[in-house]
């Protein structure tokens, strides 16, 4: 896939998929850590295919993924603490949400940076 004429919005999209496939995956593999072991096995297996297709989202794109990181970083943070709070029903503490603004305000900063605005 030719990422050099996507649109920053069809960009953000496959950067915001990649995320959720990532904390997905990683999540089904926490969930599997803690889970029966005849129920395990299939949350192991299902974190490795979600995990697997993550790498291929992202490794797909002929995009410089490094200078995408910071903003994929943010989409990261974001997602991952969406999953902790509706999936694990863990709310973010105070030190979370402000180290949390850090990551997306670098992650920003990182981006319009690079695009030079």
């Amino acid at each position: 896939m030719n990422t050099n004429k996507l649109s920053a919005s069809a960009a953000l999209a496959i950067l915001a998929l990649a995320a959720v496939l990532e904390v997905g995956g990683d999540a089904l593999v926490r969930s599997g850590l803690h889970a029966p072991l005849v129920r395990r096995a299939s949350l192991f297996l299902a974190g490795a295919l979600v995990l697997f297709a993550y790498g291929v989202v992202v490794n797909t794109t002929s995009w410089d993924f490094g200078k995408l990181l910071g903003i994929y970083i943010a989409l990261f943070f974001v997602v991952a603490q969406l999953v902790n709070y509706f999936a694990f029903h863990q709310k973010p503490t105070l030190p979370i949400l402000a180290g949390g603004s850090l990551i997306v305000l670098g992650g920003i900063v990182i981006t319009v940076w690079e695009a030079g605005v």
